[in-house]
C-alpha cells in the first residue's frame, strides 16, 4: 500500500501581513522562485535542521561534530550549534541549483538558470539535473557544467519522400546494390 504523501511546508499563520508579502516578493525576484511556496519549503527545511540542532545541545560534542560536518558538506557555513541555529531561509535559497548556476555565472539572471535546468541544459558530474531547488553539495559545486548543444535529430521524410530518394541513389550507383 503506498504511503501519503504529506507537505513539507506549512503557510503562513496571518495572511495579509503587509511586511512579511513585501519580503517574500524580495525573495522571489532575488532568487527567482516560481511561487512563495518555494520560500514556505526552505523556511521549513530550515527549521527542521534548526530542531534538530536544539536536540543535539544536550548530546555529546561527537554526535554535534557529525552533525555540524553533515551541514558543512551541504554547504552551509556552520562552526558551531549557535550558527546552526543562526540559520535563515536565505541561507537555504542560496544553496539551491538555481542559485549556484547564476553565482557561476552559467545563466545571467536566476530566471534563465531557472529555464536552463528546467530544460535540461545543466549537468552537475555528467549528470543531467532538471530540479532547480536541488540542493547542491559542496563537493559537486565545481562539477556544474552548462549544455547547449543538443545532438542533432534527423530529419524526418514522408514514405514517398524515402522511396524516391532510394530510387535516386539506385540510379546514381547504377542498380550494383541491389
Amino acid at each position: 500500500m503506498p504511503r501519503r504523501k504529506h507537505k513539507k511546508y506549512t503557510r503562513p499563520r496571518k495572511l495579509f501581513d503587509k511586511a512579511r508579502i513585501e519580503e517574500e516578493n524580495s525573495l522571489i525576484k532575488k532568487y527567482g522562485l516560481k511561487s512563495k511556496r518555494e520560500i514556505w519549503k526552505a523556511d521549513s527545511a530550515i527549521g527542521k535542521i534548526r530542531r534538530q540542532a536544539k536536540l543535539l545541545l544536550t548530546k555529546s560534542a561527537e554526535e554535534q561534530e557529525k552533525f555540524i560536518g553533515k551541514l558543512k558538506k551541504q554547504g552551509f557555513n556552520v562552526k558551531s550549534i549557535a550558527d546552526i541555529l543562526a540559520l535563515d531561509k536565505e541561507d537555504y535559497l542560496k544553496r539551491r541549483l538555481q542559485s549556484i548556476v547564476v553565482e557561476r555565472k552559467l545563466a545571467s539572471t536566476a530566471k534563465q538558470a531557472r529555464q536552463f535546468i528546467a530544460h535540461k541544459h545543466i549537468a552537475i558530474d555528467k549528470k543531467l539535473v532538471n530540479i532547480p531547488s536541488y540542493i547542491v553539495p559542496v563537493d559537486e559545486e565545481n562539477k556544474i557544467e552548462l549544455i547547449l548543444s543538443k545532438k542533432e535529430k534527423p530529419e524526418k521524410k514522408g514514405s514517398v519522400e524515402k522511396i524516391a530518394e532510394e530510387i535516386v541513389k539506385d540510379k546514381v550507383d547504377g542498380g550494383k546494390n541491389a
